[in-house]
């Protein structure tokens, strides 16, 4: 039950997105689209309520409990900045909104880029860590945990990875190619 509830709450998110969209830009009723996409977090208390009536009605934890845990994390980290870029794509590409801002390609301005990329991900992975721990601890020293030890382990690996690839931006920034310097000034808005 509950990786089938993982999924509706994927499908719903995606759901809601594209209906809060559809009334912000479609409707032209903004406020009534901003309403329906601050219901997306709503979807995530759901699933760590019916994860948490789960273990406490005796259920074994498993993969899919550690699943749910990774999915909310996920979506608190990953979740806002989606529903901000899938906006920009939408009112750009069919509503005649401003183009995208483009992420910088080169030197310092791309490590601060992919730094911020970084720390999405990291608070993604740290709060399911947070909510995985929890599970550990509410399940107790009786309990079956090591599926949920094992999605630690993994949100370790993201932790890690994300490390390392911002890291290398920023000991080894790629530099502009010859002739186009003025690409190596490009910026990012201070509000990504």
């Amino acid at each position: 039950m509950i990786a089938i509830l993982v999924v509706a709450c994927e499908a719903a998110f995606w759901v809601l997105l594209a209906a809060g969209l559809a009334l912000r830009y479609v409707a032209r009723k903004p406020r009534l689209g901003a309403a329906v996409l601050l219901c997306e977090p709503l979807l995530e208390v759901l699933l760590l309520v019916v994860t948490a009536i789960d273990l406490r009605n005796g259920a074994e934890p498993d993969w899919k409990h550690g699943l749910a845990a990774v999915y909310i994390g996920f979506t608190v980290g990953l979740g806002h900045h989606t529903v901000r870029w899938v906006d920009a794509r939408v009112a750009h590409r069919w509503f005649g909104g401003p183009p995208p801002v483009k992420p910088p390609k080169y030197g310092m301005a791309r490590a601060v880029h992919e730094w911020r990329a970084a720390a999405r991900w990291i608070l993604a992975a740290v709060v399911a860590l947070g909510l995985l721990q929890a599970a550990v601890w509410y399940v107790g020293s009786g309990g079956e945990t090591g599926s949920l030890r094992m999605w630690q382990q993994k949100m370790g690996w993201v932790i890690g990875i994300n490390l390392i690839i911002a890291g290398s931006y920023t000991l080894f920034p790629k530099q502009a190619p010859k002739g186009n310097e003025d690409a190596a000034v490009e910026r990012e808005p201070a509000g990504k």
